[in-house]
């Protein structure tokens, strides 16, 4: 059973997104790091680059495979978790504490779009 932590919105291609004020940490769900397998390679953005809610923004390799991130938000990324690039494995060890990008949210209704902890549980199904 895939640890789902409340008072997070997640997506249906599996990032969740915890809301700090005007701040969006953006990561990968414990049901995709499990599923993914061994992450062996993280591909971050840049700070200062735009993203787009629904729109690729790097991706997660595997020892099975590789899968596109999607943003949850639309904004600016303000901060990238550059550790990753040393130590993917972070995100198998504790997906909700291995955060991979920080996003200024440009338009915050984008939340709306999201699941809460209960509809993303009935969602993957476990």
């Amino acid at each position: 059973m895939s640890k789902i932590l409340e008072g997070l919105k997640y997506s249906e291609s599996h990032e969740w997104v915890k809301v700090e004020g005007n701040v969006a940490l953006v990561g990968v769900s414990d049901y995709a790091q499990k599923e993914m397998g061994d992450i062996t390679y993280v591909d971050l953005p840049e700070e200062g680059d735009d993203v787009i809610a629904g729109e690729e923004f790097g991706a997660l390799e595997s020892v099975k495979a590789a899968s596109d991130l999607i943003s949850p938000v639309s904004g600016v990324v303000v901060a990238v978790n550059a550790a990753l690039e040393d130590t993917p494995e972070a995100v198998n060890e504790d997906a909700y504490a291995a955060w991979i990008i920080k996003v200024e949210m440009s338009n915050p209704a984008d939340l709306d779009a999201l699941m809460d902890a209960a509809a993303y549980k009935a969602y993957i199904k476990e």
